[in-house]
């Protein structure tokens, strides 16, 4: 099936793909699967952790090594994808998933909730690599940015739901419960998929599998330039979020004096400043095109980052205050998803799932390594919240006015 034009901005229905519609609502549920996996229990993680008898360090490890595995397991599933498609690899993904979230929900232990969010973000790593590559199979590279986008504010909406509903549930029923409802939403995402969503790729590669294979793809991968220009952009827009996921229960809530509840009204604005982002990406899109659309993004993001500094130098214990310049960080971070996931994988037409997987495991790479740095540096401050989202701010502006300028227009891999 060729791809559609850019100017379509829609996938083709044919009898073994699906419709424009079907498409965005299956690739936002996918996609959605992360948030919904981080941010649901996040109002919660405070008291998991004393219900568990556990140190902070220990909570935190909840998080980042479910990220980890969620990384690492993208270098597999990536090419099980492309040798047996997505279809079965999303399936397999979502069934394990929902059973490691029983599994988490039941953990006597913190070390046994551990053990259950590792395979739990092992699953998860087949259901967000395919959303990703099933964008590379149906799109072209401005048009797969523009329908990314609409996935994302399908993302934007659930992440609104997560952090309150995780609140609601963790004080009307316990922190059990909030694991439990990722079992409910993993469920009827399998059952969408198994019904409705067919087959995408269009030509599966029987040798995706082979060490020689293997190597020659990921050299290609790894080799391209685009490839890096954008994985570095989705690594610092993710690493500046994900510093805010790991420490902002303890700094909103252990720090500032928020309830459970309150808390997952904050989470709820990010996530709507986030919703927002997604609409202006694809109104910048479509006048001023991907690299321009990013620049200005790498603006906004180091905006973010210097005025939450400003306010911690202020000393103010205001929360509004302190989420009110992270705000433009996650506007930002709704126009620099989309836009730099498309990218790492518009140069591989033959080998998205691969360079999927490579992409997703960098930025999970990096969120693991924040996660440990944020829990080995919480000290009943908001230093640490900001210090890190500082970082990826600087980070972030850089790569967005080099790198991305000089390789923004991906071209396919040799």
């Amino acid at each position: 099936m060729s791809a559609p034009s850019a100017t379509a901005g829609a996938a083709l229905p044919t009898p073994s793909h699906p419709s424009a519609s079907l498409a965005i609502v299956v690739l936002a549920l996918l996609l959605s699967i992360q948030p919904v996996t981080t941010d649901l229990y996040l109002p919660a993680l405070p008291a998991l952790t004393r219900d568990l008898g556990a140190t902070v360090a220990a909570g935190q490890l909840t998080l980042s090594a479910l990220l980890l595995a969620f990384g690492c397991s993208q270098l597999v599933w990536g090419p099980l994808s492309d040798r047996f498609g997505r279809r079965p690899v999303l399936l397999a993904g979502l069934g394990i998933y929902a059973a490691a979230s029983v599994g988490s929900a039941l953990a006597p232990s913190m070390a046994l909730l551990v053990v259950w969010r590792v395979l739990q973000g092992a699953a998860m790593g087949a259901v967000v690599m395919c959303a990703r590559a099933i964008v590379r199979d149906l799109y072209t590279p401005l048009a797969g940015a523009r329908a990314m986008s609409k996935a994302l504010t399908g993302l934007g909406i659930v992440a609104c739901l997560c952090a309150p509903v995780g609140g609601l549930l963790a004080q009307w029923l316990g922190w059990r419960a909030a694991l439990l409802a990722l079992t409910v939403y993993a469920t009827a995402t399998l059952a969408l998929v198994a019904l409705r969503m067919p087959e995408t790729i269009a030509h599966k590669n029987p040798q995706a599998l082979q060490p020689g294979t293997l190597l020659r793809t990921w050299r290609l991968v790894l080799g391209h330039p685009s490839f890096w220009a954008f994985t570095r952009l989705t690594t610092a827009t993710y690493g500046g979020l994900f510093t805010f996921l790991a420490a902002s229960s303890f700094v909103f809530i252990e720090v500032l004096q928020l309830t459970r509840t309150q808390y997952g009204w904050v989470m709820l604005s990010t996530s709507v400043a986030y919703f927002c982002g997604t609409f202006v990406c694809r109104y910048l899109l479509a006048r001023l095109g991907l690299r321009r659309s990013v620049a200005i993004a790498g603006a906004l993001s180091l905006a973010g980052g210097t005025g939450l500094a400003l306010v911690a130098l202020a000393d103010s214990q205001n929360p509004v205050a302190l989420l009110a310049p992270f705000y433009l960080f996650m506007v930002a971070h709704g126009i620099h998803q989309p836009c730099g996931q498309t990218g790492s994988v518009a140069p591989f037409p033959q080998a998205a799932g691969v360079a999927s997987a490579m992409n997703g495991f960098v930025m999970m790479l990096a969120a693991f390594a924040t996660g440990g740095w944020v829990g080995s540096h919480l000290n009943g401050t908001v230093w640490p919240l900001v210090q890190g989202v500082l970082l990826w701010s600087v980070v972030l502006g850089a790569t967005s006015w080099t790198l991305v300028q000089k390789f923004g227009e991906p071209r396919h891999a040799a």
